[in-house]
């Protein structure tokens, strides 16, 4: 049974605060590992001459196959049960971190933040249908309390390695997720964890497979063919084959185009990650020439936009209640196109000026599109929600993560050519040796081996034309919070015709049955 307000009063089992709070130090283990990540993402490129797109595939691998855990197990996690699914995330981020220790390469690498990402899905796979459960009423509060998690994930890692300094081995700063995996585990086995809300209601398994609908399948099936078609070298036509195969079955299967609202809402979940996350995989070597003027480690930016989202996610109730979820995603929207464009002409210490309208603007992004899914569709139960965080995530690596460092490459690709035809120099054919490819095209690569052994002018010249390139990039991603900010402005003037955005609250079938 199903209740379109928040009026109702059906009887709901009292929350548990001790395993919300495990659910938000597992959260943080998974921030805490991607912090340390893109903190190391450059000694990475120094020490096995990776090339600024190599770096992005690094960086996208560790979000990408989020979406393959999240989904896989959202499927089944009914019937295997929380905890069993909190083993594997646990077993997976301690292989991680043994494996990142003892990387030799490019795949090693790769490999070990691969596993990581599968550990990252699970929890998120758990904690967000676990917390929307157990407060039913508040689902945006509790989820950006939540999700408060990562940015402070960020902030604890950040600190750690940053005060390590950059002398320290970085086998040694990345062993360091181990501390909070160890403690969700402590925290969370011993917890009781609740019966998911659609099962509680009576929901059907198939009831919630048709929310999803066709429309739904085919945007995330096609994220993840595609991307793996990338890694695997599939054609173009293999990728469409495969995935209209799939949603071909799943359509026979649900005979459903699933709910629009859900569908419209995924795919602005597209440009949200690819703002949020993306822009995050690559922040710190993106504003490390200019936070080098003012004599900052380039990873405090990261740091200190993350202290300003942990900040206000954690007192995110009192903003929800005065704005909309929607009206607060468009605001945000808005802010954040601001901040990114800021960031891409500023200098000096107004790079932190930047950064905090950046910081405001992103915050509440993830953890309330969440909200607004878990709030409208809980028919869904644990699919919709963390499909649309599955979405995000292969999004943010499969485009935001390769698309600033594609950006970048491709920038000083054509720089150096435009110098040299200038100038008539031969910098791009004496650096810019190597034919890369990515899903976004081809470009010429910067040998950085080659580049170190140049003359110090030579040095300084390509160094500046990758510093503007760096900025540059800032700059493309600036367009995909026009496009949410359009996208969520027509969701709240769809709602507002329709009555009002209101949350939907499934009933207990038991208590319904009571009465």
């Amino acid at each position: 049974m199903v209740v379109n307000s928040i009026t109702a009063n059906p009887p709901f089992d009292a929350p548990d605060k001790k395993l919300f709070w495990a659910c938000f130090v597992a959260l943080v283990t998974t921030s805490f590992g991607f912090i340390l990540r893109a903190l190391t993402l450059p000694q990475w490129g120094e020490e096995f001459n990776l090339t600024n797109t190599q770096i992005g595939e690094i960086a996208g691998v560790g979000l990408w196959p989020f979406a393959i855990s999240i989904v896989l197990f959202s499927l089944i996690i009914d019937r295997i049960g929380y905890k069993n699914s909190m083993v594997f995330a646990f077993a997976c981020h301690l292989a991680s971190a043994v494996l990142t220790f003892f990387a030799t390469g490019y795949w090693s690498l790769y490999i070990a933040t691969f596993i990581m990402a599968l550990g990252n899905g699970t929890v998120e796979a758990v904690t967000n249908p676990v917390v929307a459960t157990m407060f039913p009423r508040e689902k945006s509060r509790w989820l950006n309390m939540l999700h408060a998690g990562w940015p402070s994930g960020l902030v604890l890692g950040g600190l750690l390695a940053l005060m390590l300094g950059a002398e320290t081995s970085w086998k040694l700063k990345m062993i360091l997720i181990l501390l909070p995996t160890i403690l969700y585990a402590i925290l969370m086995f011993p917890r009781r964890f609740p019966l998911n809300e659609r099962v509680k209601a009576g929901v059907s398994y198939m009831e919630m497979l048709k929310e999803v609908g066709v429309g739904g399948a085919l945007i995330v099936t096609a994220l993840i063919v595609f991307q793996l078609g990338a890694i695997l070298e599939w054609s173009t036509t293999a990728n469409v084959a495969i995935t209209l195969a799939i949603v071909l079955v799943f359509g026979l299967l649900v005979r459903s185009i699933g709910q629009p609202i859900f569908i419209f809402l995924n795919l602005l979940m597209i440009p949200l990650a690819v703002t949020e996350l993306g822009t995050d995989s690559w922040i710190s070597d993106l504003m490390a020439p200019e936070m080098h003027h003012i004599g900052i480690q380039a990873g405090w930016i990261l740091v200190y936009t993350s202290a300003i989202m942990a900040v206000l996610r954690l007192f995110a109730g009192s903003i929800i209640h005065r704005i909309s979820p929607l009206g607060l995603l468009a605001v945000c929207s808005a802010v954040t196109c601001v901040g990114l464009l800021l960031l891409s002409v500023s200098s000096g210490v107004m790079v932190l000026a930047a950064a905090t309208v950046f910081a405001l603007g992103k915050t509440f992004f993830w953890p309330t599109i969440l909200g607004v899914v878990a709030e409208r569709f809980p028919k869904g139960g644990a699919l919709t929600l963390n499909i649309t965080g599955g979405v995000g995530m292969i999004a943010a690596g499969v485009i935001g993560a390769v698309i600033l460092g594609f950006a970048q490459d491709k920038t000083i690709d054509n720089k150096l050519s435009a110098y040299d035809t200038t100038n008539n120099t031969m910098l791009h054919s004496t650096y810019a040796t190597e034919e890369k490819s990515s899903i976004f095209g081809t470009y010429k690569a910067v040998d950085n081996a080659l580049l170190a052994e140049a003359a110090a002018e030579e040095q300084q010249l390509v160094q500046s034309i990758q510093d503007v390139a760096r900025k540059e990039a800032l700059q493309v991603v600036a367009i995909f919070p026009v496009i949410m900010f359009a996208g969520f402005i027509f969701l709240m003037l769809y709602y507002k015709s329709r009555g009002g955005y209101k949350v939907v609250v499934l009933q207990d079938k038991e208590a319904v049955a009571a009465k």
